[in-house]
């Protein structure tokens, strides 16, 4: 998905005004449908996923969601390049692996925190493996920890 221009209708659902409009970097799967219900736990429509060439909804704030890659490295860095007057995204590492980023990955996303409105990292939490679905996941108290940090990081600033 490329950066696109704000549109003017706002999002969410019967009243709720669209909070947080998600970016998945590389496809959409269990760790990006976990993180729209970490910063929605109550599926009111706060948080969504744009779809592919979606406009990002007036008001909201976009999110961009990656994995600690360099992979994912590069696509944040192409996104950015791209953004345009849009307001600055977070962005949203979710640990792919139980250990600490690659040295270029770590050095690429911090020349970039410039272009970003912040960083929030979701550590590694292994029960995604085993889930059906976000709505378990937040069964699992390590994923509603890593749920109200995340929330809390987006929120201070």
């Amino acid at each position: 998905m490329s950066a696109q221009t704000v549109a003017s209708t706002p999002g969410g659902v019967a009243g709720v005004r669209l909070r947080y409009a998600l970016i998945p970097l590389h496809g959409y799967g269990i760790a990006v449908a976990t993180v729209n219900r970490m910063l929605d736990p109550e599926a009111t429509g706060e948080a969504r996923v744009l779809g592919a060439g979606e406009n990002l909804p007036y008001g909201a704030q976009p999110v961009l969601v990656a994995d600690t890659t360099v992979w994912a490295a590069m696509r944040v860095e192409e996104m950015l390049r791209s953004w345009g007057p849009l307001p600055k995204p977070w962005l949203v590492l979710v640990a792919d692996a139980p250990a600490t980023p690659a040295a270029a990955a770590r050095y690429r996303l911090r020349a970039l925190e410039g272009r970003l409105a912040g960083t929030a990292s979701v550590p590694y939490l292994a029960v995604l493996r085993a889930v059906e679905g976000p709505e378990e996941a937040l069964e699992h108290k390590d994923v509603r920890v890593a749920a109200d940090r995340l929330r809390r990081r987006m929120e201070r600033k």
